[in-house]
């Protein structure tokens, strides 16, 4: 990691906790810290799962219990298991918390026009451009890629917007009993693996590889939900699944794909792959792709 690289980050941290006022007890003004408000400000109208809510924050179960009944004493949430499963907690925003919200929005408001009020009208566009810049690959760092069984629900979750989006954009629509869908077993080990990226704890794309005996490794059914693209995770997908490949003793790694996915096509190029002759019969295929790497076997 390079050290000067480290060190500008650390100055930003420094800059924007000083600048937005986390280092205060109180929190814009307000009778809390900035974990509490936060928290107020991932609860909607609809109430949330108290694990999603942990999942989406990154943070300890003990740490989030200890915000909540805070909250609570304050009359600002109640916390309540779910009807049906009660080792499953919501947590409701009262009326009372609905209020504070938004005093704090309106303040949030406020904070954000005084970072960019000092500044020219050039200056407001290159920081909001600049924030959005940053915002994005933070979003990115912190999406987690997880080997799964290919029949898990989140692994169904994902495969089903696949299959769908796939419906809408061939020509000829997408039938999945048409395609060459690898049997399941195809994508556990060792014969395969099946990759679910989460951010968050949501699902928001997957991959697969097929690893058959005496034969190149295959990527299948690589998908990337819309509200995730632009943050890298296809060209994340493409080195994960190549460095498996490789230290499974594979020298070739192979796919298909159909003219439709444009950026798809583009991403293979730009990632190493090259044209080659129809290596199977799949229906929806019109470029078949092939990349030679370094095989590693591992030990």
């Amino acid at each position: 990691m390079d050290a000067g690289q480290v060190d500008q980050v650390r100055r930003f941290n420094r800059t924007v906790t000083e600048r937005v006022g986390v280092l205060h007890d109180h929190y814009l003004g307000r009778d809390r810290p900035i974990g509490e408000a936060r928290l107020l400000w991932e609860i909607d109208e609809a109430g949330q799962d108290v694990r999603r809510l942990r999942e989406r924050l990154g943070l300890d179960s003990g740490y989030v219990s200890r915000l909540l009944r805070s909250l609570e004493a304050g009359g600002l949430v109640t916390v309540e298991p779910h009807a049906r499963d009660r080792r499953v907690r919501t947590v409701r925003l009262t009326a009372a918390g609905r209020a504070e919200r938004a005093v704090l929005d309106g303040r949030s408001d406020e904070l954000a026009g005084s970072l960019l009020e000092p500044l020219n009208p050039a200056q407001r566009a290159r920081l909001v451009a600049a924030m959005a810049e940053a915002e994005r690959l933070l979003t990115a760092g912190t999406v987690v890629l997880d080997p799964v069984d290919p029949d898990c629900p989140d692994a169904r979750t994902c495969l089903h917007a696949y299959y769908s989006e796939l419906q809408e954009r061939f020509d000829t629509g997408f039938d999945s009993e048409r395609s060459l869908l690898p049997d399941p077993g195809e994508l556990r080990p060792p014969r395969g693996l099946f990759l679910v990226a989460r951010l968050h704890g949501e699902p928001i794309g997957c991959a697969g590889l097929k690893l058959p005996p005496g034969a190149p490794a295959e990527i299948k059914r690589m998908w990337v939900a819309p509200r995730a693209r632009g943050l890298g995770l296809g060209r994340r997908f493409l080195a994960e699944l190549e460095a498996r490949a490789a230290g499974h003793g594979r020298d070739r790694l192979r796919l298909d794909t159909n003219k439709a996915l444009a950026a798809a096509i583009g991403l293979y190029h730009s990632f190493g792959f090259e044209e080659v002759e129809p290596f199977n019969d799949e229906p929806y295929a019109h470029f078949w792709f092939e990349k030679r790497i370094t095989a590693r076997p591992s030990e």
